[in-house]
């Protein structure tokens, strides 16, 4: 079975009767937990981004509070993890502004919480996420540029 592409199926989309969309969308989200994710977030978070980003902010928290800490390996592995989680709610929200927030704020999280600093590939994924903030940052409009880059210069 060939996979169709973007346009193919935005222009199949188009003939489907409404009717059976639901249908459709309800078979999609049954077969990936990525799938079930994405809808319930445009069904039931998108109109409430603020509220989005206090709830994930608060499973941040809750994911560095359950945080492994007995060797680095672990640490790592665990932070990771959390990254993981914050890229994917990320992709769900697709704003630049939530990107720069939540990144943010797990920066700040990882530098108050996280154990092993000194090891090298635990560094490393704070200055990887450092670089990716001030990139994204570049995109946003002039006054936000400036507040996000005033909470950065306080993680440096």
């Amino acid at each position: 079975m060939t996979k169709a592409s973007l346009p193919e199926i935005r222009r199949a989309i188009i003939n489907v009767p409404s009717a059976d969309l639901p249908d459709l969308c309800l078979r999609m989200a049954r077969f990936k937990k990525e799938n079930k994710e994405l809808l319930s977030y445009l069904l039931f978070e998108a109109d409430d981004e603020p509220e989005f980003i206090k709830r994930i902010k608060s499973e941040i928290d809750e994911h560095f509070n359950e945080l492994n800490k007995n060797t680095p390996y672990q640490a790592k592995k665990g932070i990771r993890k959390i990254l993981v989680f914050t890229n994917q709610n990320i992709r769900y929200s697709g704003q630049k502004r939530t990107e720069v927030e939540l990144l943010l704020y797990f920066c700040l999280k990882f530098k108050k919480e996280a154990p092993f600093r000194y090891n090298l590939a635990i560094k490393n994924i704070l200055v990887r996420q450092l670089e990716r903030i001030r990139k994204s940052i570049t995109t946003l409009h002039e006054d936000l540029q400036y507040d996000y880059s005033e909470e950065l210069k306080k993680l440096d």
